[in-house]
């Protein structure tokens, strides 16, 4: 299994999972045509996409998923609630509504979804398992619960969020009511609280971590990189390769 993050920030988000038999999208936070154009840098056409899944229903995730839907029929799985929310200003081609827990198999991989802890109509994370591994895929949470940790646990990749330096979200230009939100348990993981995740997550199996949803405004990606790196520093079960993920651009290939 291999992914990458096709676009990943406050502006829009998408990962790409791929594997000898399946392509799905997880997110479609920029515009249909920058899609597109993003995926034909992965080596991958929008109509040969077996599914969009959906983590939640904010804008920088579901930007193009309308259009993508429509023009190339590609199913979008959703959780009920998700897609009740979308409802009123996206109208899909193909809707999969799914809850929380029971595996869903598209191709080759088996699917969880497991619930996170974010401001929105029940956002949701992923796990992927095509036989050979697993890929966890945990943005947009405020904190990191023990489902989350649990669910993420085994992963030859982890795609974790690492949003705000709490040091540049404190001192920003952000207004107070905003800063409140993203540190809230409903907002989103600092630099710190993501790499006390990855610590609890580190197993002589892990290869990759792709660090995700960067504020242009609040983090660095040399100070989430840093983070990461510290606690990847002071353990001795595995060496993982570390990506941080860009609004601008995809990642390299992970997997």
């Amino acid at each position: 299994m291999k992914v990458c993050l096709l676009a990943s920030g406050s502006k829009g988000n998408a990962l790409l999972v791929c594997t000898g038999r399946s392509r799905v999208l997880v997110d479609a936070g920029l515009s249909a045509r920058e899609l597109c154009r993003r995926l034909a840098m992965a080596g991958v056409a929008p109509e040969d996409l077996d599914a969009v899944l959906v983590t939640h229903e904010h804008i920088d995730h579901v930007r193009g998923l309308g259009p993508l839907s429509r023009r190339y029929g590609v199913p979008v799985y959703l959780h009920h609630e998700a897609a009740a929310a979308l409802a009123d200003n996206q109208r899909l081609a193909r809707v999969v509504e799914f809850a929380a827990g029971p595996e869903l198999v598209i191709g080759d991989l088996a699917i969880r979804a497991f619930p996170v802890t974010h401001d929105a109509q029940a956002p949701v994370g992923f796990s992927f398992d095509d036989g050979a591994g697993r890929t966890g895929v945990a943005t947009d949470l405020g904190v990191a619960t023990r489902l989350v940790a649990e669910e993420l646990r085994n992963c030859r990749t982890l795609v974790l969020e690492s949003n705000h330096d709490e040091d540049m979200l404190r001192d920003g230009p952000y207004p107070w009511p905003l800063k409140q939100r993203i540190r809230s348990s409903h907002g989103h993981l600092s630099n710190r609280d993501s790499a006390g995740l990855l610590e609890t997550l580190c197993w002589e199996g892990l290869e990759n971590v792709l660090l995700a949803h960067l504020s242009e405004t609040n983090n660095h990606p040399e100070l989430a990189r840093r983070a990461a790196e510290q606690t990847l520093a002071g353990q001795d079960l595995c060496r993982p390769q570390l990506l941080v993920g860009s609004q601008d651009r995809p990642t390299a290939w992970a997997g």
